[in-house]
């Protein structure tokens, strides 16, 4: 059953047009005062009143959009459209307004038109107001065609439309690109992909809506549901349906949607609660068509056909989707068809052909069955072919157009006919549970005895499908019912011997589903009781062939090698020539590496005339002449006649099925021993190509990979087949893959597969051997690299003292092939550990060579770490003692700065106490550059004077030179402190700067003389 949906409808007229008023009460501002009209929203009062007084009070036209919305959401559509209309006409006489206000009230409008227009039934009406909206979509393009709002209305208006998907889609992704994402421009999306069946694109534009408004109506839920639904997620559809309903209980989709859901289980009690959401549903809307047509559905199976009747047709005319009024159509069509009223039946299944979707094929196959009863057999072939197309194996439609084929006069058709009857006679075994599925429930409806082979057959196609459950309780059921119906013959028969017949069917039938029952057992792991069955057979039919053999089989299966010998000799005293008895004694043969006996059995099926082309019997002698390649021949001649006879028994099966499997794998391995590698690894890959579940040729591929020495691929062809066929377990897969990986000088690798191998088959001997040659081999490897850790050599050593006593041990075994081998093995490896002291000093002197080493580099680093350390902190230190200085210096400076501002003060003063010399002192301080004297009596300076000038001179080059560096540093410092002194100064005369100068010069030059003379001292 199928979820009728129409997500066109689930976006109301308010998506997002933001004027819903959330407060009570609705002002209406009264023209020429400051009073106002207040409207509860709650109890809003008849719409033409409320007209009245926006026309009287000439209200503006916000407030007109406000009241419509508040009708709106009271469900009051006809006092909002009345609302909207009048503010639109009258829109002149409410100036002013903004342009937005004008084109909200438009699309507004518009978008409830095309609202109106989806659910109209009559086409006149809905093109009207079709007409309608697009008029005013227009007026409002004039006015702002690009506003998010306007074009999200003009998008919604489309999909309500249905045409005009890629104009809504286009107008949905420029809002969404506009950059803040949309909740109706992802819903209308939503809307758009599920329409074009984009099921998974539609759900993710619901889940985004969802993301940006968790709180969405009740439809988005719903319409998530449907696309979970074409999704085939019935799990998240039946939660989203369910939520839907949490969030809406009026949800007539979501209720359809969990009836169709729960009818869809065909339990009794889902069917119950499935119709009790629909009648749920119709309680609260009556006219929807997807409830209709469910109900309608349902009392036909109930055989209420008048209902169906009359509930297809008000969902006929309840709706405009052409879909949904074919599902109405099929309804009636079916129910007149059962009511044999041909002529009406025809013309509904016809008319529901023409409006139905391209995937609802069942009015074809009605339609068909129409023309059939008309005797029209080309229009009849017709119908049935749409219906094969979409379901190229119906059984029913097959049979039906196979018959139809047949009776055509066109040589085409009747080959077609031929390979449809083809098709119906392959093996379908769910097709056949069902058919006798339904047969049961038609017996059981009329209350008929059903057949015990019946109930046989359904169990033997349960076991062939490993339905072990299902196979025991049919198999018990159809052996009850043998019982049954046996005593009730002997009742009724009494004494008479007329029921011999009847008694010997009883007794047949009676065997064949015990041994089913054997045969359930044993595939349960019961083998007990199954041969307790198979006995008990024996006792009452000692000629059942089939039992002798399952017992040999179950003793097979134990290990009873000898019990298994016997049962399948006892299974030839019945039939001498029976090939499947030869068959498993030459398999036992096999097993016990008995080539030449089994050799002969096998010959022995296909000497008989009517098992001549015994194609498994053919490929065994074909393995048993490639077996013996497996083992050295020194004669190439000999060597070459066993590949040439395998060849030939491989090739006889090839040419009787050219799609035989395993003698094409034959063929593949006598090729790789011919040294045909390449053409081998051709024939095993198109095998492979054939059947991706036949393991030899997966092993086959791996060893022409090691014979090519490409190792990677052939470790990773075993390890692809352990893997896809569970063969974790395998010890010869496991002991290829060693191989593998000792060839490629994975040592390691080697010796994990290997110990995984013992601990499958721990008495292998060869196993055993070829393990601890892999240990000798690895630690031999260990012990010869000088660069061996401590640890590796003392594991190296272990490994060669346990392989030392296990080729020990085995150099003692019976059923080792060669013990001189393993004692050579033995010897070695006693030879190996004789040395093992050596290996251990060396492994543990270089250990501890590098361990000294490794210390020394670690104090050396620490050392360096250390040094780098300190001449960090020499460095800092020095920093810090620099910086120490230049403020020493710079306060120094400082201090003569003040001194020289303070200097010419005090100067001046003695100047004027001192009266006429002081001009005398003036013009000798002004006019020298003489640095050596001070100046006190010129006369006696003499030739002392130039003595001192030029020992002066020389001290001050070398002062001035150490000094140099610092008076730099601080040279901008005080050329800043020059700038100020100047500009503090600047209220002293020209000649009062000049002395100021002066004295510094002489300050500095008596401090640089005196300092040169203490140098000298």
């Amino acid at each position: 059953m199928n979820i009728y949906c129409t997500p066109i409808g689930q976006i109301s007229v308010n998506s997002d047009y933001g004027g819903l008023p959330t407060e009570n009460t609705i002002e209406i501002p009264l023209r020429g005062g400051d009073e106002i009209i207040e409207l509860d929203t709650d109890q809003l009062p008849d719409g033409e009143e409320v007209l009245n007084i926006l026309n009287q009070e000439k209200a503006p036209l916000q407030i007109w959009i406000t009241v419509a919305i508040a009708y709106y959401k009271k469900k009051l559509y006809d006092d909002f459209e009345k609302v909207l209309e009048e503010a639109y006409l009258n829109a002149a006489d409410l100036q002013p307004y903004h342009d937005s206000d004008l084109v909200r009230l438009l699309d507004m409008l518009a978008n409830y038109y095309g609202r109106k227009a989806y659910k109209e039934k009559s086409k006149d009406k809905k093109n009207q107001l079709i007409a309608q909206a697009t008029r005013l979509f227009t007026s409002a393009d004039r006015i702002d065609m690009y506003d998010q709002k306007h074009l999200l209305g003009r998008a919604f208006f489309f999909i309500y439309e249905g045409e005009n998907w890629s104009q809504a889609d286009s107008q949905l992704n420029f809002v969404l690109n506009q950059g803040a994402p949309s909740v109706p421009a992802y819903l209308g999306k939503a809307c758009i992909a599920f329409n074009k069946k984009e099921y998974r694109n539609a759900l993710g534009f619901y889940r985004k809506a969802l993301r940006l408004q968790p709180n969405c109506p009740a439809t988005v839920r719903l319409g998530m549901g449907h696309c979970f639904f074409r999704l085939g997620n019935m799990e998240k559809a039946r939660l989203a349906f369910k939520r839907a309903l949490d969030l809406d209980p009026e949800c007539v989709g979501a209720l359809v949607g969990l009836a169709v859901l729960d009818l869809n289980e065909k339990t009794q009690e889902s069917i119950k609660q499935g119709v009790q959401k629909l009648s749920r549903a119709y309680n609260l809307d009556s006219t929807n068509p997807m409830v209709l047509n469910h109900l309608a559905d349902h009392f036909f199976y109930k055989k209420e056909y008048a209902k169906v009747h009359r509930l297809a047709l008000h969902a006929f005319y309840n709706t405009e989707t052409e879909s949904i009024r074919a599902e109405s159509c099929y309804q009636m069509a079916r129910a007149f068809h059962i009511q044999e009223n041909y002529d009406n039946a025809f013309q509904y299944y016809y008319l529901a052909t023409q409006l139905a979707s391209p995937t609802f094929i069942l009015p074809f196959y009605g339609l068909g069955q129409m023309y059939l009863h008309r005797n029209d057999l080309e229009h009849a072939a017709m119908s049935f072919e749409r219906v094969l197309k979409d379901n190229p194996n119906n059984y029913e439609t097959l049979k039906i157009l196979g018959s139809l084929y047949a009776q055509s006069n066109k040589p085409d058709k009747r080959t077609q006919s031929k390979q449809l009857f083809k098709q119906l006679l392959d093996n379908d075994i769910n097709g056949a549970l069902d058919a006798y599925s339904k047969a049961l429930t038609i017996l059981e409806n009329i209350q008929l005895e059903i057949a015990p082979e019946i109930l046989n057959n359904i169990g033997a196609l349960h076991f062939i499908k490993g339905e072990y459950d299902k196979s025991s309780e049919f198999f018990t059921r159809s052996y009850d019912r043998i019982l049954e119906e046996q005593r009730n013959e002997e009742n009724e028969c009494g004494g008479d011997s007329s029921g011999l017949t009847n008694d010997d069917y009883y007794h047949g039938l009676s065997i064949t589903v015990r041994y089913n029952q054997a045969r359930l057992h044993e595939a349960q792991g019961r083998s007990d009781l199954a041969e307790e069955i198979y006995k008990s057979i024996l006792l009452r039919h000692p000629s059942y062939i089939e039992c002798y053999l399952r017992l040999g089989c179950i003793a097979r299966d134990r290990g009873q090698i000898r019990d298994a010998s016997i049962w399948f000799k006892e299974a030839l005293d019945v039939d001498q020539d029976n090939p499947d008895a030869w068959t498993l004694i030459g398999l036992l043969h096999l097993n016990k590496n008995e080539v030449e006996q089994a050799q002969k059995k096998f010959d022995r099926i296909i000497r008989q005339p009517a098992y001549r082309a015994d194609a498994f019997a053919r490929i065994c002698l074909g393995n048993i002449w490639l077996t013996t390649l497996h083992h050295p021949i020194k004669d190439k001649d000999k060597r070459k006649r066993h590949q040439d006879r395998a060849l030939s028994f491989y090739k006889a099966v090839l040419c009787a099925d050219p799609r035989n499997i395993w003698a094409a794998h034959g063929i593949g391995c006598v090729l790789a021993h011919k040294g045909f590698v390449n053409e081998a690894r051709d024939v095993f890959a198109q095998v492979r190509e054939a059947t991706a579940d036949f393991p030899d040729v997966w092993i086959n591929i791996a060893h022409i990979y090691v014979e090519q020495k490409q190792y990677t691929a052939a470790i990773q062809m075993y390890e692809n087949c352990i893997k896809k066929f569970s063969r974790q377990n395998n010890t010869e897969l496991l002991q290829y893959l060693a191989r593998a990986h000792f060839k490629a000088g994975q040592l390691k690798e080697c010796k994990t597969m290997l110990l995984k191998a013992r601990h499958v088959k721990p008495w292998d001997p060869v196993l055993t051997f070829n393990l601890a040659f892999v240990q000798k081999r690895l630690a031999v490897t260990v012990l010869q690299d000088e660069t061996s850790s401590f640890s590796s050599v003392c594991e190296a050593i272990a490994d060669l003292n346990m392989a030392r006593c296990t080729f020990n041990h085995l150099s003692k075994l019976n059923e080792v092939l060669n013990q001189a081998m393993a004692a050579d093995e033995a010897r070695i490896c006693q030879d190996l550990l004789s040395q093992a002291k050596y290996h251990l000093d060396r492994a543990k002197s270089r250990e501890e060579q590098e361990r000294v080493v490794r210390k020394r580099q670690e104090e050396e680093r620490e050392a360096q770490r250390k040094r780098q350390l300190e001449l960090q902190q020499q460095a800092e230190q020095m920093r810090l003692d620099r910086e120490r200085r230049l403020e020493e210096e710079r306060g120094r400076f400082l201090e003569k700065a003040k001194q020289i501002i303070i200097e010419p003060v005090v100067e001046e003063k003695k100047s004027r106490r001192s009266g006429g010399g002081s001009r005398k002192r003036d013009d000798f301080i002004a006019s020298g550059d003489e640095e050596s004297s001070d100046g006190s009596n010129e006369a006696e300076a003499g030739d002392r004077s130039e003595n001192v000038d030029s020992v002066g001179q020389q001290k001050q080059k070398k002062i001035g030179n150490k000094r140099q560096s610092s008076e730099s540093k601080e040279g901008n410092l005080l050329r800043k402190k020059s700038r100020f002194s100047t500009s503090r100064d600047d209220g002293l005369s020209a000649k009062q700067r000049m002395r100021i100068v002066s004295k510094a010069i002489v300050s500095d030059s008596s401090d640089s003389s005196s300092s040169g003379e203490e140098d000298e001292h």
